[in-house]
């Protein structure tokens, strides 16, 4: 019998993580720039590649987790309540997810219709969901660490996610992942699967698909009314989802391709609100009852388009991106009280209402290369334009949903609720690039933007890049940005209610947000500062660093928080009641508003190093540190004179992001054996947290200042080819079981809370261990 040498071995499964880490830098990437020849290590800004199999190699099953395992730009909140903890989304550089852009093959992604209620840093964002494309689909991503709102318009405060589909002509690949919690619950499995297939020399068909379904996680303490840990509102939600992605080119001529990606995935994710007692309703639940929130959600985007060369030395790209997403929200183990005593029934189950978003973009794109006498390579311009149509609606609950005060857990949406918004952009920009020196790049952007509800906003970029040699490089940028009110930010209304609160979310054209002090949503405008520097001492060793200073004025915050009598008057000014019993001072109600303008001043530092001991293989080792701070530098105030952000939304703002986030460890292989450890530093966060005991409960101007502590997580795994097609890995993310710091039971709300979910820091759910096999054929 022939055995195969561990070349061949090791070719069935992925590169070596020196071979990889090097294609990464050197791939030539298409985000942040508009020359076909540029890559990532010779960019003008920071463009961090991340491979499709570094992102499935960390066990996670979600493109969100993966990510915050790899890049420490990059978090996330440590667990969001209600709609918000089913929509997976992300941050960069210590902003909010609506102020990073994120593409697919270039072209603008559809965001969320379900906004992010409750308080934290991400309360108010629709951003996109980042796992409603297949992580089978993926061959890499590149993430631009820079303001470009310049080349691709609103949102690209922070900076671009790209996400580039695999496209290649044949194979095929699989992989499995099991595994779960060390507390005993979250089973998670997730299975994808890609094929290639060639389309007869002049084109590809690529399809890719997934399965993934999660277990409920519990995080609880002992519920201060029953002494037990019945209370499940705490922790991750119980999540199945299933998505397709086709990625399909096609050669009509030599000079001539048509084009399409397309994804759709349907999730259904539930999470639970707090424990009803037997005395809430006792006549339908004697032994009390658990309201479970349920979302639906069908999210698609279709791209259709067609591209080609030589139109009088123009290449051009004419295309239409479709995006959709609808969420209809349910709740069961549920009941409206106060039409059970009216009436004598109430139903169990409700249709709370329903969220859509869509968006409608269209673009053409042109570009040349110009050779110029005098410069030391082609000057490359790109111009274009885009049309995009942006929608959202709400839809109304069951009429049992909202009658009188409402369903337990999630009040229905009321037709003073229901929404039809929709609004037009039209935009255009130009590009220009070029060597205007053999070692110095330039690249200059402009853009314009017309939208029919805000108005103008006119954004421009300048970036340089200065080669000394080739051991040391220096780059930098000046650029503005902007982002516009979302639709969902300019009419979303909602109430919340838990059995001794209610929290509501005012429209801000609403007749109670106008009481309260609200004026019309005006676009959020940044101004980017970058510099950084190259250093190769070393053939195998790669260290950059690149500092940032970014400034948004009139950034639009979940604002105005008010209680008490005027939160009352305010809800029934629209409409709208609370149960009866609960105490006015446990009622709030605010309103999205351009309430405070930041700075957010960080840095950046990347270094790899290959060490290879021969015999005993190969090390690609890696380190990586972000250090973010963000100051307020105005407070506004609404009609009435009030301050628009009181000090718990200011920590929102300013310090639920880690002041510091390192990633260093390395990756090893010799023959069918590989492996590869990381220890992960998450930087402390500091939370103003709202008291539920004593005489500051429910207040919202004196709050407990809760500082996380730093904490370090270990990532450890283990892996074996077993064949030239199959691979086996063993693996574990938090080894040590971290968790965060535990919370003092006068900020626990029924002492059922144990860990700060405000913050972006470490997760909640503790070490996580799993099972990988791979299959490529």
């Amino acid at each position: 019998m022939h055995c195969p040498s561990a070349g061949a071995w090791a070719r069935g499964y992925d590169a070596t993580p020196t071979q990889q880490a090097d294609s990464n830098a050197e791939q030539v990437i298409v985000t942040g720039t508009r020359d076909p020849s540029q890559t990532a290590r010779h960019s003008v800004s920071p463009v961090v590649v991340v491979s499709g199999e570094q992102l499935r190699a960390t066990g996670m099953t979600d493109i969100r987790d993966a990510l915050t395992q790899l890049v420490p730009s990059v978090s996330r909140q440590v667990m969001g309540l209600d709609q918000g903890s089913l929509t997976d989304s992300l941050s960069l550089r210590g902003l909010n997810a609506d102020q990073t852009l994120v593409l697919v093959n270039g072209k603008r992604r559809h965001t969320t219709a379900a906004l992010s209620f409750d308080g934290g840093p991400q309360q108010g964002t629709t951003p996109v969901d980042m796992d409603m494309i297949p992580m089978s689909a993926i061959d890499h991503i590149e993430i631009l660490e820079d303001g470009a709102s310049a080349q691709y318009g609103s949102d690209a405060i922070a900076g671009v996610i790209n996400i580039i589909l695999k496209s290649n002509k044949s194979g095929i690949t699989a992989q499995a992942v099991n595994g779960g919690y060390y507390a005993g619950d979250g089973f998670t499995t997730g299975e994808i699967f890609n094929a290639g297939m060639d389309l007869g020399g002049r084109g590809f068909l690529n399809v890719s698909a997934e399965v993934k379904h999660q277990d409920r996680t519990v995080r609880v303490g002992a519920d201060s009314r029953t002494g037990q840990k019945d209370n499940a509102a705490i922790g991750s939600p119980q999540v199945t989802r299933e998505g397709i992605a086709v990625n399909f080119g096609y050669h009509i001529t030599p000079d001539i391709e048509i084009y399409s990606f397309d994804t759709y995935t349907h999730r259904d994710a539930e999470r639970w609100a707090y424990l009803r007692t037997a005395s809430s309703l006792p006549e339908v639940y004697p032994t009390g009852y658990t309201p479970t929130q349920t979302m639906p959600d069908d999210d698609f985007g279709v791209t259709v388009g067609v591209r080609g060369k030589k139109l009088a030395g123009w290449s051009w790209d004419l295309s239409t991106t479709y995006g959709e997403d609808h969420d209809s929200l349910g709740l069961y183990n549920s009941a409206n009280i106060d039409l059970y005593h009216a009436t004598g029934y109430t139903p169990q189950r409700f249709h709370i209402g329903s969220f859509s978003n869509s968006q409608w973009t269209t673009n053409f794109d042109l570009r040349r290369s110009f050779n110029v006498p005098l410069l030391a390579k082609p000057l490359n311009l790109a111009l274009g334009a885009e049309y995009r149509y942006d929608s959202y609606a709400i839809g109304q609950g069951d009429a049992a949903s909202y009658a009188y005060t409402g369903s337990q857990g999630y009040q229905g949406l009321s037709p003073a609720n229901v929404v039809n918004a929709s609004r037009d952009v039209t935009a255009g920009y130009i590009d220009v690039s070029t060597q205007l020196l053999p070692k110095w790049q330039v690249d200059f952007a402009g853009r314009f933007e017309h939208y029919t509800d805000v108005g103008d906003t006119e954004t421009g970029k300048v970036s340089s890049r200065y080669d000394f040699n080739r051991f040391f490089a220096i780059r930098g940028t000046v650029s503005n940005g902007f982002r516009a009110p979302t639709l969902a930010e300019e009419h979303y209304a909602n109430i919340v209610t838990s059995p001794s609160y209610a929290n509501a979310q005012l429209p801000v054209s609403s007749p109670g947000a106008r009481y309260l002090g609200a004026s019309a949503l005006k676009p959020e405008r940044s101004t980017n500062f970058s510099a950084g520097f190259l250093l190769n001492p070393l053939r195998s060793l790669h260290i950059t660093l690149d500092a940032y200073q970014i400034s948004v004025r009139d950034r639009i915050v979940d604002g105005a928080a008010y209680n008490g009598q005027d939160a009352m008057t305010a809800l029934a000014l629209d409409g709208a009641s609370v149960q009866e019993g609960i105490d006015p001072t446990a009622v709030s109600a605010q309103y999205f508003t351009n309430g405070a303008s930041t700075r957010t001043r960080g840095m950046d530092i990347t270094a790899t190093y290959d060490t290879n001991f021969g015999r005993y293989g190969k090390v690609r080792w890696d380190a990586a540190v972000n250090f973010t701070h963000t100051s307020l530098t105005n407070v506004g105030r609404d009609a009435n004179g009030n301050s628009l952000v009181n000090a718990q939304q200011a920590a929102y703002l300013t310090t639920a992001y880690p002041a510091n986030k390192l990633i260093f460890g390395g990756a090893w292989r010799l023959g069918r054996w590989d492996a590869s450890v990381h220890e992960i530093r998450y930087g402390h966060t500091t939370s103003q947290l709202t008291y539920y005991t004593g005489p500051n409960a429910f207040s919202v101007t004196n709050f407990m200042e809760f500082v996380n502590s730093p904490r370090w997580v270990t990532n450890l795994e283990v892996g074996y080819q077993l064949t030239p097609i199959f691979h086996i890995a063993l693996g574990a993310n938090n080894v040590g079981n971290a968790y965060p710091r535990r919370l003092p039971s006068e900020v626990s709300y029924l002492n059922v809370a144990r860990y700060d979910t405000y913050s972006q820091q470490l997760g909640q759910d503790g070490g996580f261990y799993y099972l990988r096999l791979n299959l490529k054929l």
